[in-house]
Formats: C-alpha cells, structure tokens, sequence
C-alpha cells in the first residue's frame, strides 16, 4: 500500500499592478505659414490704407453727399426697379419653368428659345435694344385698346423695366425648372391618385416643395439685381449710379460720388442678404432638423463658450 503524494500548498501567482497611463500632454502644432500670410495680408491692407489716405480724393465730400436729396432718391429707384424687375421674372420664370417641362414640342420649343434668347445675350445689349425700339416701330398699335408714339412708350424707367424683368426671367426659369424637378414624382402620382388637377397639384404640392431649392438662388439674383440695375443708366434713367455720377460731373469730385455709390449698393445689398438668410432659415424647417443658428444664436454660443472655458463652434 503505497502512501498518497504529499500536497504542497502552492500560493497563488501575485497579480501585476497597471501603473496608470500618464496624462498625454497634447504639443499644439506651430502654423508659421498661418501667421506669415497673415502679416503679408494686413501689410497690405496697411499700404491700401495708406496710399488712399495719401491720394488726391476730397474725403469730407463723402459724407456731405451721402444723404443728398438725388441721391436719396436715386437709391430709392434703384431699389423700385430692383424689386420690380425681380416680381417679372419671378413671375414669367414660373411660367417658362412650366412651358419648359410641358410636352408639347411648340410650348417647349418657345420656352426654350425665349431661355435660349435671353440667356445668350448681354443685359445692356438688351436696354439699348428697347430704348431704341423707336427706330423699327414708329407707333405701337394695339388697335381699339392703345395707340401712341414710340418713343413715348418707351420711357426710360419702361426701358429698365423689360430690359432687366425679361432677361431676369429666363435665369428664373432655369431655377424654378431645377427646383420643381427636385420634388420627387411620386408626389405628383399620389396627388393625381386623390384626384387633384395637374394645376392643383402644382400649386398645392409641387411648388411648396420646390421653395426649398428656389429661395436660395432667388436671393442671389435679387442681390445681383440691386447690382445690375446700375446698367439702367445707359437707357437715361435716374437710378442710384446716375444721381451720383451727375453730381460728381457738376462739383468734379467723380471718385468721391463713385465711393457714396458704393456705399449705398453694400448697404442695401448687406440688408437684403439679412432677409435672405432667415428666408431660407424659414423654408429650411421642413427638411432640416436642427435650424442653422442665426447670427444672435451664434455671438451668443461663441461667448459663452469662451467664458466656460469651452471649445467654440
């Protein structure tokens, strides 16, 4: 009978302790180039500066004139005819836009030229074409309804007026066309199905929808529009470009009437672009679930986001 092996009594295997891993002390990256071209830009901006300040321009002429009665008035038929031409092209875009999706070869075919037309050629070709309308019809006769000289139709706000509102719409056209092609067509099936009218369908489904991609674009063309309207002057309208270009002609300061020019088109261009932004903000809401921050929201977040220490967005 053979004894039982003696048991050792084995201790168990000491566990390892893990040091904790050192706090990982983050080496921000030196962007030398970031303040190089930073200093080039602001040392040219300083020349700019300079060599204005240096110039021969009548500096206190700027705000003498800047809120002079013709000139006040210039802005404001700049801002008419702006906002006129705009409502023609808006309205003649949505109808070309309409045309151009149609089926029939002849209603297309006109859309598609009038695009064609006006898209090809310049906008101050197309003002002198009106305001010389008089040379090839001596009268315009519409016979029991209206019948007068040419020239006395064709006055030089109407000149500004179809110049700009038509070429307007054949851009109008263009993006109303996208904007109406962006709805998906299975909208339009399952209006159809309810037993909605093709124009129905348009005006209740189809357009709402379709606001969402034309806004954007509408607000830039209306921006370019306060712009382009300075081509009015070639037809002798009194807009902004004009009034101011007369009085520097008269007290031949034109540098000076130029830059109160220029004041008054980024004044109303940086308001409109204002209206612009919380336009699309609004039309925005059906598509995106977190509105973008308006401009308030976003000083806001900076600050206190700066205060508590925090990372700004």
């Amino acid at each position: 009978m053979t004894d039982n092996p003696v048991q050792k009594d084995t201790a168990p295997a000491a566990v390892p302790v893990s040091k904790s891993p050192e706090a990982i002390r983050a080496i921000p990256v030196r962007h030398y180039g970031r303040w190089v071209g930073g200093v080039v830009v602001v040392a040219l901006l300083a020349g700019l500066v300079y060599a204005f300040s240096e110039g021969n321009i009548n500096w206190q002429a700027i705000p003498e004139t800047i809120f002079d009665p013709s000139v006040v008035k210039g802005a404001g038929a700049t801002l008419l005819i702006s906002v006129l031409a705009m409502v023609m092209g808006v309205v003649l875009g949505v109808v070309l836009a309409v045309m151009r999706m149609s089926k029939n070869p002849v209603v297309n075919g006109v859309s598609w030229l009038y695009i064609w037309f006006f898209r090809g050629t310049p906008v101050y070709v197309q003002l002198l074409m009106w305001f010389n309308l008089g040379l090839i019809f001596e009268y315009l006769n519409l016979g029991p309804f209206y019948k007068d000289e040419m020239t006395d139709v064709m006055t030089p706000f109407m000149c500004a007026l179809l110049g700009l509102g038509l070429n307007e719409a054949a851009y109008m056209a263009e993006i109303c066309r996208a904007g109406l092609l962006s709805v998906d067509e299975g909208q339009t099936e399952a209006a159809h199905a309810l037993g909605m009218s093709h124009g129905r369908t348009l005006r209740r489904i189809v357009i709402p929808q379709a606001m969402r991609v034309i806004v954007p674009p509408t607000g830039n063309e209306f921006i370019n529009m306060l712009k382009t309207s300075s081509l009015a002057y070639a037809v002798a309208y009194t807009e902004l470009l004009r009034a101011t270009s007369s009085i520097g002609s008269r007290s031949y300061a034109v540098m000076e009437m130029l830059f109160v020019a220029s004041i008054w088109y980024l004044s109303l261009t940086s308001v409109f672009s204002v209206f612009q932004y919380y336009l699309e903000r609004h039309y925005a809401k059906g598509s995106s679930r977190n509105l973008p921050p308006t401009v308030f929201q976003r000083i806001k977040a900076n600050f206190s986001g700066t205060r508590n220490g925090g990372v700004s967005v």
